[in-house]
């Protein structure tokens, strides 16, 4: 029924359907990904506060939160497998399959994390089983995000694409939210020993539920016409030769014709993946175990520094379609490397309106970065290659500096007796990196997403 009244309705007035429809897109990629992000982002913050003790008591602490750390690094390690795979069949069967698949994954893995056993009830099967699932949230992710994002920016029209492109940004910031809000009434209702014992499963179970009503949302949406486009063009070639043509291979395609793209997007995205993994995983365990600060009080600082990333990702698409994509990149770069200069400085002064402050504007910048993201590497690759070359250089960056920066921050913290300007260091200079990646690469707003390069 749905489709006959879509039909009629595009027939009577096509510019009102596409809007509709792109409407119906970015709504079903931002909702379904932010879901998604919800479980990947819930296992972060207990990760940092929860794990170390039920999955790896046999550690020293210190010992016992870098192995919990990896076991987040684990699912981020996996994202590239997933990108390529994911790439190479959402490129081959559609945008709108794999989103389906992608989520069904992560739902399942998140459920059954809800009801794993402890080390102390199972031994070393607990972080085994723990570091498998998580590795198969860390495939389904892979493939997730940008399947989203091409989802909702190749159904934008030209004009709109940056807006849209914010408006997927805000998916991870909101995530951060409703885990960490989450944790806090948990934490705050409960006891430290219902919470460590039953508390923190809560979320990965319910979660299941959220997931199915992202499957629900994504189908109604239709396959994007860069994709329709594109399948056309085979069928009528299919049609000229008289037989079935079968398309390139898109990963071949990246690398062979568009690596240097593809290595510029992964170096540019490095900064922005490591500071923004550096602020809601590693800050929460420096100011809890550093700093003294109650978890609760973390999580709430961690909830305001995700609205402000939530402004400045919508931020960041908005002024995209205004001065360029370009320009726009270098004033959230720029506004990034301040704050990285001086973020340890103000968390160590102990004062909570200071350090909700330049959480706040770190957060903001690093996502008013990744608010423009999305549409920048899907101008930047031809639709036969589109998914494969945005997936392997969004998730490669956060193989090569996204997991890692919350392992590298504890051991560099622990090397230098405390002291952060290390990290300060690793931090600063994976942000000039990002910044001169900018610099070198062309703008491509007003670029067509339908047919190649």
């Amino acid at each position: 029924m749905s489709v006959i009244t879509e039909s009629s309705g595009a027939a009577a007035d096509p510019v009102s359907a596409q809007q509709s429809m792109a409407r119906r897109a970015v709504a079903g990629a931002t909702v379904g990904t932010a879901l998604e992000w919800f479980d990947f982002a819930l296992y972060g913050v207990v990760a940092a506060t929860i794990f170390p003790k039920l999955f790896f008591p046999s550690l020293d602490p210190t010992a016992s939160l870098l192995a919990s750390l990896a076991s987040f690094w684990a699912g981020l390690a996996a994202r590239p497998l997933g990108a390529i795979v994911c790439g190479i069949l959402g490129d081959r069967w559609g945008r709108r399959n794999l989103m389906l698949i992608t989520v069904s994954v992560m739902g399942v893995s998140s459920f059954l994390m809800g009801l794993l056993p402890t080390y102390q009830q199972v031994g070393i099967f607990a972080p085994i089983l723990l570091v498998s699932l998580r590795i198969v949230q860390g495939f389904a992710l892979g493939g997730e995000s940008t399947g989203a994002q091409l989802m909702a920016v190749e159904h934008a029209s030209p004009e709109h694409r940056g807006i849209y492109s914010g408006l997927l940004g805000i998916c991870s910031p909101l995530s951060q939210i409703l885990a960490n809000m989450t944790l806090f009434a948990l934490a705050g209702m409960l006891s430290a020993e219902d919470f460590e014992s039953f508390g923190w499963r809560i979320p990965f179970l319910a979660s299941f539920v959220l997931v199915l009503l992202g499957i629900y949302i994504r189908m109604k949406v239709s396959e994007t016409p860069a994709f329709e486009a594109l399948r056309k063009q085979g069928q009528q070639q299919g049609k000229q030769q008289g037989k079935r043509v079968r398309g390139a291979n898109p990963l071949g395609t990246v690398l062979r014709h568009h690596w240097k793209t593809a290595l510029r997007l992964t170096l540019f995205f490095c900064g922005p993946a490591a500071l923004f993994y550096l602020i809601v995983v590693f800050s929460l365990s420096y100011l809890t175990r550093n700093l003294g600060m109650p978890k609760q009080t973390g999580f709430m600082l961690l909830m305001v520094a995700n609205v402000c990333a939530i402004v400045g990702a919508l931020a960041g698409g908005y002024l995209s379609d205004r001065i360029g994509r370009k320009r726009a990149l270098l004033v959230g770069s720029f506004c990034t490397l301040v704050c990285c200069l001086i973020y340890f400085p103000i968390l160590n002064q102990g004062s909570l309106g200071m350090t909700m402050a330049i959480m706040g504007a770190f957060l903001g910048f690093t996502q008013f970065q990744s608010g423009i993201q999305p549409v920048w590497f899907a101008e930047s690759f031809p639709t036969e290659a589109r998914y494969t070359g945005s997936a392997l250089s969004y998730s490669g960056a956060n193989l090569l500096t996204g997991g890692p920066m919350p392992i590298v921050a504890v051991a560099l913290l622990q090397a230098f007796n405390g002291s952060p300007w290390a990290i300060v260091v690793v931090c600063g200079s994976l942000n000039v990196l990002s910044f001169l990646m900018i610099l070198t690469s062309r703008e491509t707003k007003g670029t067509s997403l339908e047919g190649s390069h």
